[in-house]
């Protein structure tokens, strides 16, 4: 599950840095700034809820002392 928040992440920062171009070119493929930074947000914010719904336990279990 860490693998998609980054994913994620990832899609996040790629939708802001074309909501900050369209701002300053205009629409890019019939989408405004508006709707990038829309899907960046929400991009975010389910990366955030998946990193607190689904925490690895992994480092719990190697250490048994």
């Amino acid at each position: 599950m860490r693998n998609i928040g980054v994913v994620l992440v990832c899609l996040s920062i790629l939708g802001f840095v074309l909501a900050v171009i369209s701002a300053f070119v205009g629409t890019i493929f019939g989408v405004t700034a508006e709707g990038y930074s829309q899907a960046c947000t929400n991009l975010a914010l389910i990366a955030i809820a998946l990193s607190l719904c689904c925490t690895c336990k992994d480092d719990d279990q190697g250490s048994e002392d």
